[in-house]
């Protein structure tokens, strides 16, 4: 019963953030940015799997030269192993490339030039001694199905940052801006007050350490970065309106500078409470920051949208649901909560 129940409230969680996302709120945040449209997200998602495509198959041609070359129908010499861990170094630094960048346009055609690169060598493996065709063919067609996709993928892109360009979307600080939304079944008096009260933050964002209030404007935050660095950082209320906002920015000694503002808005159908995060930051380390932690799922773009889910489940059932894909992270399963797992309380 209890994996059931659970189960259920994740699927309600579901449904309501969809519904939040269909709310005003997020829809005013679509017309703002180009970059919310259904094509955006599209092209994004294609381009992401590529990325980690990428990735993967280069972890595999340089941890396994000798089996990926008998994989695809050549020999496993020593001239071929060394070719082999050269394109994995190529395939990985596209993928991080790819999935570092918030248009990677560039990238993806990087990709579609080591397509051309990859179908030239298997056309010359094809007419070398000790090469087993059949494998060989199939890996040709196998490429040639990938680099049209990485093709696809590349005009999306290049289209997107045409249209963002006349539209004046793309600048540095829009990069470093993140909008998530989603409605939670409570009044928004009670979800105002418990965000407020800046201690129960850690309890639903897994980044943060710890919030100390210092004073009714000023708390000090302290949060896990990427590799295990912690930052810290004192925060300033620069308005508050209750139950209804609630905006904040660092002080200039912060390790990682950020602003932002929380919104409480009433639900259409007296459905609870809309709330709404708008998120800039100044990321260490710069791009190169943002590619570390966007690899770990330690980047604001990813985390955002999990911790507003933990505040949903916190609220309305008064725990955060544990899955199994989360305890075992990076097996192919479905989700599905694990009766030996505590909840986190």
């Amino acid at each position: 019963m209890g994996t059931a129940s659970r189960t259920m409230e994740r699927n309600v969680d579901m449904q309501e953030e969809t519904s939040a996302r269909s709310g005003p709120e997020y829809e005013q945040s679509a017309e703002r940015n180009p970059r919310t449209s259904s094509a955006t997200r599209s092209a994004d998602g294609l381009a992401n799997a590529l990325g980690w495509f990428s990735i993967g198959l280069g972890l595999a041609q340089v941890a396994a030269p000798r089996g990926v070359a008998r994989l695809i129908g050549v020999r496993d010499d020593n001239e071929n192993t060394a070719i082999m861990r050269t394109l994995g170094m190529r395939e990985i630094a596209s993928g991080i490339g790819i999935l570092s960048q918030p248009r990677p346009a560039g990238w993806m055609w990087t990709r579609v030039a080591g397509d051309m690169m990859d179908l030239a060598l298997l056309g010359s493996a094809l007419n070398a001694s000790g090469t087993q065709r059949n494998r060989t063919v199939a890996a040709t067609a196998a490429v040639l199905g990938v680099t049209a996709l990485d093709v696809l993928a590349g005009q999306r892109l290049t289209d997107q940052a045409r249209e963002e360009d006349e539209y004046g979307a793309r600048d540095k600080q829009a990069e470093r801006e993140v909008t998530r939304s989603i409605t939670i079944n409570r009044p928004p008096e009670e979800v105002y007050e418990f965000w407020r009260q800046f201690e129960n933050l850690p309890r639903f964002m897994r980044h943060l350490e710890s919030v100390a209030v210092i004073d009714h404007q000023r708390s000090h935050w302290k949060a896990k970065g990427p590799a295990g660095k912690t930052f810290e950082w004192d925060a300033v209320i620069t308005e508050d309106r209750p139950n209804e906002l609630i905006s904040w920015r660092s002080d200039d000694n912060a390790d990682v500078r950020n602003e932002g503002t929380v919104r409480f808005r009433p639900a259409p159908g007296g459905r609870g409470t809309e709330v709404s995060v708008d998120l800039s930051y100044d990321p260490p380390g710069g791009k190169i920051g943002v590619a570390v932690a966007k690899v770990l799922r330690r980047e604001p773009s990813e985390q955002v949208p999990d911790d507003l889910r933990r505040l949903k489940q916190v609220l309305e059932i008064g725990e955060v649901v544990v899955s199994d894909a989360t305890v075992r992270p990076g097996r192919p399963h479905p989700a599905q909560p694990d009766d030996q797992v505590e909840v986190e309380q």
